[in-house]
């Protein structure tokens, strides 16, 4: 009982080395809580840029990437290129679709291969492809144009290297959706926000961006190969992977494409996400010519502010951080160090009356412990503060994704195979999304920094006390002289 009220009775005699003891590890303690706070704030920020990818929830997605020869078409251009030969004679109308796969496409039945490789739970099929609404006025044309190499536009086009001005080339990013389980696939049941989830061939949802565009609505009708959909329900969409306009049933699409059985995407769910690095790699060895995109590697495409900050905070305010508490811990040690050289009396006048070496080194040890902690908690208030100010500021970050395939273009750029090509028929555009930075401190980070300072308190206590138990009793008789 006599120690702790000694403990407590130089505390308050030391006022000035309690205050300055207990401010240098609340300082050194209140930046970790910060930057691990903005740290954490970050990965939810990223989290959020990465919740509503294609196929959430599945862990990766195995496709075929498309490999497409100088001079050649994609091996999935349903119909083949568009030359105007094909349209008919110079003045008359016409009106075509066109089917082009944003991966190579392969039968359904591998996916039997895939859901037997050790660590798969389940998977999907679906199938994701470019429909282009090819329609206008046979232009006139030379006998030099009349057969056109796939992807080059053909004489007569337009000065900018696009269709001619009398066609009209409109393009939709339509997906195949497997209905048999919503919960896995291209369109998942979780990310419709208004309607329902297909139900029917003739039932389709559109991507909300789609539906702001086209001004469509729950009820309304969409054209996909010159059919008519109902629209039953609207998506939040997908930032990478596989974006999509419209998403139809799976065998209506295969139907309308010409693909009967034929898929160019399998969704895959791990049986854990421990597993998913190990069963990536077994799929890819068990599907030869696949490539398996998972979570992390979408992640990895992540690019804008977002990223920017979060290589800061990971790099500099990790290293600021640590630098602060090496120094406090040093000012901390200092100051024990000094306030003992001060003490020569009071702790040689303990040794002379009996105390042996470890009851003064308890003694300074419980004092710097207790200063350590009275920083701490100091120090957790600050870190609050801060991290509070963090997230009332509504600091907005931009992040953009860009999609893991789509449309193909042949090899040293130009337009997609067939008659010139869209504005915009390249591979789908980054998706950007825009994030408020928040600064959330879990108690785990609170207890944590509480113990780093009384940590700190201890080092300083025991170099402090190490030095106190070397005084001897003759010193401090010499001072009372």
């Amino acid at each position: 009982m006599f120690y702790f009220r000694y403990l407590g009775a130089e505390l308050r005699r030391r006022k000035g080395r309690t205050v300055l003891t207990a401010t240098c590890l609340a300082l050194g303690v209140g930046l970790v809580v910060a930057v691990t706070a903005l740290s954490a704030g970050l990965d939810e920020a990223q989290s959020e840029v990465l919740e509503p990818l294609t196929g959430v929830g599945t862990e990766m997605s195995v496709s075929r990437p498309m490999e497409i020869e100088q001079g050649g078409a994609p091996p999935d251009a349903g119909g083949g290129p568009i030359g105007l030969d094909d349209l008919g004679r110079a003045g008359e109308k016409f009106d075509t679709y066109r089917y082009v796969s944003t991966d190579t496409s392969f039968p359904a039945a591998k996916r039997k291969r895939v859901a037997a490789v050790d660590g798969v739970d389940a998977t999907a099929v679906g199938l994701t492809l470019s429909v282009a609404h090819v329609s206008g006025v046979v232009p006139e044309q030379s006998a030099s144009a009349s057969s056109p190499a796939a992807g080059a536009p053909p004489t007569g086009s337009s000065a900018s290297g696009g269709p001619p001005d009398s066609i009209n080339f409109d393009t939709t990013i339509v997906s195949g959706v497997d209905t048999s389980n919503p919960d896995l696939g291209l369109l998942t049941a979780s990310q419709i926000t208004d309607g329902s989830y297909i139900a029917g061939t003739g039932d389709a949802v559109v991507s909300q961006s789609y539906a702001t565009q086209e001004d469509l609505a729950v009820g309304d009708t969409v054209e996909v190969g010159g059919k008519d959909f109902d629209v039953v329900g609207i998506s939040s969409g997908a930032v990478g992977g596989q974006p999509s306009d419209v998403y139809v049933e799976l065998g209506r699409l295969q139907k309308l494409a010409d693909l009967e059985g034929r898929v160019n995407s399998v969704e895959v769910r791990a049986s854990s996400a421990g597993e998913v690095g190990a069963v990536s790699g077994r799929i890819e060895s068990a599907f030869p010519g696949s490539e398996v995109t998972t979570s992390s590697d979408l992640a990895d495409q992540v690019s804008g502010s977002l990223v920017d900050a979060k290589n800061l905070s990971g790099k500099l305010g990790t290293a600021l951080a640590v630098v602060a508490l090496i120094g406090a811990f040093g000012i901390t040690t200092l100051v024990t160090l000094s306030s003992v050289a001060k003490r020569t009396r009071e702790l040689g006048t303990l040794k002379a009356i009996g105390w042996r070496q470890w009851l003064v080194v308890r003694q300074v040890a419980g004092e710097s412990v207790l200063q350590g902690l009275i920083g701490g908690l100091l120090g957790v208030a600050v870190g609050l503060a801060a991290a509070a100010a963090i997230g009332a500021a509504g600091i907005s970050l931009d992040a953009s994704l860009a999609p893991a395939s789509g449309m193909p273009s042949p090899p040293g750029g130009g337009a997609p195979p067939g008659i010139g090509g869209p504005p915009g028929a390249d591979a789908a555009a980054s998706v950007a999304s825009t994030v408020t930075l928040g600064a959330p401190v879990s108690p785990g980070v609170a207890l944590t920094a509480i113990c780093l300072a009384v940590a700190g308190g201890l080092i300083a206590g025991v170099f402090g006390g190490m030095r106190a138990a070397r005084l001897r009793p003759a010193e401090a008789l010499r001072s009372l002289g």
